[in-house]
């Protein structure tokens, strides 16, 4: 496996929402963020992540021969096997990193590994039944709750409610977005109601718009804006329009995370969350997003 096929296989282009995840969530959790803890989470949860891509071709790869023979397995440019062990490995590496990082805190806390675990697990059933389970796109919402989940119990045993509500926010998020990305094959959206899951986080982002100015509301006026703007191409419905929109809201992600990062009164960190915004579009240039 080459490193052109290791970088598809991961669809790295979207890393950098895994990485303002990361920020949202310690940030909202209170912490200050120490540089340390930050990279070093962006790490582990990069782990989880291209493992997770990589288990989501090994687990479709019969179905990829049919309807998207291009992709690595079906076209032989690497074996099923050599993926999938690949795939378990690094979520493998990323639970025992979050164990070892909670035993050594101040505390000494299983809760991020265990938080580890879950996440393990929802993305390893996401990937099994993602094809067939109707609520396969809550399934995924989860797996980036959980990131929030794992970052804040680094910092904290018991995570604010404010957390919790900005969990639902991004679970919301993360519904309507893998609804769509359902039916790219398809080349239209089916039904439109999922859509309205979208309406939570972009709700939330004009309350704290309204309420905080300021930068927050520069972030959630471009968030609002870049939303609308992917959904467009839903109702233009010219070829490649779906995936498109995918890839657009994939990266609207980490907008979402500035907002509300900003929200909780951390400026630097809710501008590197927005340049995990523009590095997500950058790299998808070079990197197919879906």
């Amino acid at each position: 496996m080459n490193w052109n096929v290791a970088l598809r296989l991961g669809r790295v282009s979207n890393l950098p929402t895994v990485w303002s995840n990361s920020l949202a969530g310690l940030v909202l959790a209170g912490s200050g963020l120490a540089l340390d803890i930050g990279l070093g989470l962006m790490v582990i949860m990069s782990l989880f992540y291209v493992g997770g891509m990589y288990l989501n071709d090994a687990f479709d790869h019969l179905i990829d021969a049919v309807e998207r023979p291009e992709r690595p397995i079906p076209s032989g440019q690497v074996s099923a096997r050599t993926v999938y062990i690949s795939g378990y490995g690094m979520l493998v590496i990323g639970i025992a990193a979050l164990f070892w990082w909670g035993r050594s805190l101040d505390h000494g806390s299983l809760a991020p590994g265990l938080a580890g675990i879950a996440l393990a697990g929802a993305i390893i059933y996401y990937d099994w039944r993602h094809k067939t389970d109707p609520v396969g796109p809550a399934w995924m919402g989860l797996c980036r709750v959980l990131i929030y989940l794992s970052a804040a119990f680094l910092v904290t045993a018991q995570p604010p409610m404010i957390l919790y509500l900005g969990a639902l926010a991004l679970f919301c998020y993360l519904i309507g977005l893998t609804y769509i990305a359902k039916q790219e094959n398809l080349g239209r959206v089916a039904n439109l109601w999922p859509l309205l899951f979208l309406a939570v986080p972009a709700v939330a982002a004009i309350w704290i718009a309204a309420t905080d100015g300021g930068i927050a509301l520069i972030l959630a006026a471009a968030f609002v804006i870049w939303m609308i703007n992917a959904l467009r191409y839903l109702w233009r419905r010219q070829p490649g329009d779906i995936p498109r929109a995918v890839v657009s809201l994939i990266a609207g992600m980490s907008l979402l995370d500035a907002v509300l990062i900003a929200h909780m009164g951390a400026p630097q960190m809710a501008w590197a969350a927005a340049v995990c915004f523009c590095l997500t579009l950058a790299f998808q240039r070079f990197i197919p997003g879906t």
